[in-house]
């Protein structure tokens, strides 16, 4: 999918990541997103979208990581975040946070939930 640009650029070329982004270096609105935050498509790409855009949008019919993305896109991050920003502020994707690792009860209470049975 690193069509998604088009022209004769080359794919990283700072004048094409420049366009891309419109030269902002974050999105429309403020967010905060992370490497293994999911990103899932609410509604199709629509007439007229930028390229990228709708790239995102056809990809992320199924939930996809920001790495994920920006891998496939052939893009930064960091463009991937400023595009991700606009299409949230849109309303045409949703994002969900990574799951937060589980934490472990107290030690002092298994070792009491052990003695407890213990003496069953």
């Amino acid at each position: 999918m690193s069509d998604a640009g088009g022209g004769d650029w080359e794919e990283s070329s700072p004048e094409r990541l420049y366009v891309i982004t419109g030269g902002r270096s974050g999105g429309s609105a403020p967010v905060d997103l992370d490497l293994v935050t999911l990103i899932v498509a609410k509604a199709g790409a629509k007439p007229g979208m930028q390229p990228e855009h709708a790239s995102i949008v056809r990809l992320c019919q199924s939930p996809l990581s920001v790495a994920e993305i920006s891998a496939y896109l052939s893009l930064p991050v960091s463009v991937v975040t400023v595009l991700l920003g606009d299409l949230l502020a849109e309303n045409r994707i949703m994002a969900r946070p990574p799951v937060p690792p589980a934490r472990l009860p107290d030690p002092a209470l298994i070792e009491a939930v052990i003695h407890g049975l213990q003496k069953l």
